[in-house]
């Protein structure tokens, strides 16, 4: 997920990707766990977008707070 579709998504939106994303990672870890996983690169790449949604998150609290 680019961080210009993350910026055009409402906050609510972000909490829900922000949700899947965590809970999809999980369903991922368990699969390494058990030799199952197909595309370990998923498991990057589901982090990095966790942790551009959180900043992004961050960002409009702070902007928010200043106003």
């Amino acid at each position: 997920m680019k961080i210009k579709e993350i910026i055009e998504m409402s906050t609510d939106e972000l909490l829900t990707k922000k949700r899947d994303f965590r809970q999809e990672s999980l369903h991922l870890r368990l699969q390494q766990q058990s030799g199952q996983l197909e595309q370990p690169s998923r498991l990057r790449l589901l982090r990095r977008d966790v942790a551009r949604i959180e900043t992004v998150l961050s960002q409009r609290n702070k902007t928010a707070e200043k106003k």
